[in-house]
């Protein structure tokens, strides 16, 4: 497990039709660090957004993709996707306000 502060863990929003849909249900989905676990998400939400109250955290691990230029082929890196669900009586996350 690494040592990672909160404001490491949470990389970026991931904004998708996908996700925006899910927004309200109180559902916001986030691009993590690979070795964060759900405990650590929940409480970088939590320090990094006031008012929020986390109800549950789930964690998908995505290869990466195959990339090809001429005949070397590659792979993309790994990355780590969160969904956070907010309790009903949380505030909403400012950042996907108004989009």
């Amino acid at each position: 497990m690494a040592d990672l502060k909160y404001y490491d863990v949470i990389r970026k929003p991931i904004i998708t039709e996908k996700s925006m849909a899910a927004m309200g249900e109180k559902k916001y989905t986030f691009l993590v660090h690979t070795d964060a676990t759900k405990s650590q998400v929940k409480e970088a939400v939590e320090k990094m957004f006031a008012g929020t109250k986390v109800k549950s955290v789930n964690t998908m691990n995505l290869d990466g993709k195959k990339k090809r230029r001429g005949m070397v082929v590659g792979k993309t890196a790994k990355t780590k996707k969160a969904i956070v669900q907010l309790t009903a009586e949380s505030a909403d996350i400012e950042i996907f306000e108004g989009l």
